[in-house]
């Protein structure tokens, strides 16, 4: 069987420094972590759509997608959240190596699981925290998952049986709670041209 040491990457035909010249804007990851319901993946749409208008190169990869497909073999122990978290990581390297700007929302809730993003992205990653209380998350509840979650239907969850840590350090805080998405949107977009992800508007 091959081992890691035996296989070669292929050698680029374009190079990410002419993908990023002709969409003009770098390639970046951008993790959107929070408690579930906190607005991670709303915000992830909006964002794209508005990469989209511009004719920016995105793509959302959230939580639950990835989950029902690509790591649809993982549970939610802390070892299949380790490797839930480096599959993605890994796939936004190949992504972000292509130019892309990639959009992760995925509650990733423990500081050393967010720390795989960091030690594989490197300059490329930006942790943004979307700051909202348990009580409003839980008082949002789409899916019914807190409210299964408090029967004791889904052991696990983050924010009710499992702990959900805040960055210490993220990049870029949002009140997803005490300010709408469009706000919150020209944030993350200010933000982007701030560290020169996006050209300056």
């Amino acid at each position: 069987m091959p081992r890691p040491s035996d296989l070669l990457a292929p050698r680029a035909s374009v190079s990410r420094q002419q993908r990023e010249r002709r969409n003009g804007h770098r390639g970046a990851a951008i993790l959107l972590t929070g408690l579930p319901a906190s607005g991670k993946s709303t915000l992830a749409q909006a964002l794209q759509a508005e990469l989209f208008a511009r004719g920016a190169q995105s793509l959302v990869l959230d939580g639950d997608a990835l989950r029902g497909g690509l790591n649809s073999d993982l549970g939610f122990g802390p070892v299949d959240r380790q490797e839930n978290i480096r599959r993605a990581s890994e796939l936004a390297a190949l992504l972000v190596e292509q130019g892309q700007v990639v959009i992760l929302a995925l509650i990733a809730p423990l500081i050393e699981l967010r720390e795989l993003f960091a030690r594989r992205l490197g300059a490329d990653y930006h942790e943004v925290w979307c700051s909202a209380p348990l009580a409003v998350c839980e008082q949002r509840d789409p899916k019914g998952h807190y409210a299964r979650a408090r029967r004791g239907e889904l052991p696990g969850f983050t924010g009710v049986s499992a702990p959900y840590e805040p960055p210490p350090a993220a990049a870029l805080v949002l009140d997803t709670a005490g300010q709408p998405v469009d706000v919150c949107l020209e944030q993350l977009l200010a933000w982007l041209s701030e560290c020169r992800v996006l050209p300056a508007p």
